[in-house]
């Protein structure tokens, strides 16, 4: 009788040794200041010291892509959703006046295709270059019988630095500004209410995009990735213009812009400010989706609220950074200062048809 083997239980560990060969060089493109050594050692090595920090405050973020993967996983497009994981973590990690500094991965799935995964690391190491972060190390993991064939999941880990006194939020008062940063699309929250508006209307992935003027498919349009606002918002602190800020993740503009803010204040915003893009309006008329509800899942075209006081001069800095942004509110004083910070909003008539 033959004896059992750990790939014939379905996990091959040659397949992961050449995951890391094939991921080497996208990993080492992203290499910066303080990194130490490369893939392979049992944990990551990073010198503050040598990224130029004296007396650093350390902060951390993890997060996912959510559904969004099942969407990438239906079409096979893939290239993108490593973008979307570095995203999500260190859009986090800059609105506290942190430098990303590095990044980890996690990607677990039943059997490991080593093209695929690849391809997905390449978009990870793409969003790190872009980042100005390192990809030090990651872990992948083959778990036939917990992850359906075809189907895998995502983490990712970024750590970054700021040094002492200059975290954000700081200063936040009422009078300053709130400019609104451009989304490039649905980013990577809410893809579960997204898939079920698809299934009931009975859109095609395969179909042409209804709200698409460049003719892209439905799926690869729900695919764009999520911006990296890294670079334009590290540009802002630096020139001492920055006072707050707040990603636009899952809860929208009314579940992120008030962690930004200090008790007894409001953030009053302008919904006519912006125009919303032409994908939240097909999801909201596709399955009659109340303004309110796409409000509290959507970013609704605002990717990066930031909070200002030289609204002018802040602008001008975005869009020498190639940001599209504008303002989008003010910082008012609330009736009572011991109130929780709040945020208002009226989205005027026909706003999302």
């Amino acid at each position: 009788m033959a004896s059992l083997t750990y790939r014939a239980a379905g996990v091959d560990i040659a397949a992961g040794e050449a995951l890391v060969d094939a991921i080497k060089p996208a990993a080492a493109a992203t290499r910066r200041a303080g990194v130490l050594g490369g893939l392979g050692g049992f944990g990551a090595l990073f010198d503050l010291k040598a990224a130029g920090y004296v007396d650093p405050i350390l902060v951390a973020s993890t997060d996912g892509v959510g559904t969004k993967l099942k969407l990438a996983i239906e079409t096979g497009q893939q290239d993108g959703i490593g973008i979307d994981l570095v995203a999500m973590c260190v859009n986090d990690l800059v609105v506290q006046g942190a430098e990303p500094l590095f990044f980890l991965d996690y990607f677990a799935t039943s059997r490991l295709e080593t093209k695929a995964a690849a391809r997905i690391v390449a978009g990870i190491a793409q969003g790190c270059a872009a980042s100005g972060c390192a990809l030090v190390g990651g872990e992948t993991a083959e778990m036939p019988g917990l992850y359906a064939p075809g189907d895998y999941d995502l983490a990712g880990f970024a750590v970054g630095a700021a040094e002492r006194g200059r975290l954000l939020p700081a200063g936040v008062a009422p009078g300053d500004s709130i400019i609104g940063l451009a989304a490039s699309g649905v980013h990577a929250n809410g893809f579960s209410l997204v898939r079920r508006i698809i299934a009931e209307s009975g859109a095609r992935l395969d179909a042409p995009a209804p709200f698409d003027a460049a003719g892209a498919t439905l799926g690869a349009a729900l695919l764009t990735p999520t911006r990296l606002y890294v670079q334009p918002l590290l540009a802002l602190h630096r020139a001492g213009l920055l006072k707050g800020a707040a990603h636009i993740t899952g809860g929208g503009l009314p579940g992120n812009l008030p962690r930004a803010l200090p008790p007894g204040t409001i953030a009053a915003l302008d919904a006519g400010a912006w125009t919303v893009p032409p994908v939240f309006r097909w999801l909201a008329a596709a399955d009659a989706v109340a303004v309110d509800e796409m409000l509290r899942v959507f970013n609704c075209g605002i990717g990066m609220a930031v909070i200002v006081a030289d609204a002018e001069a802040a602008l001008a800095a975005l869009a020498r950074a190639g940001e599209d942004a504008r303002v989008i509110g003010r910082i008012e004083a609330a009736p009572d200062a011991t109130l929780p910070a709040a945020l208002t909003i009226d989205p005027p008539p026909g706003w999302l048809a």
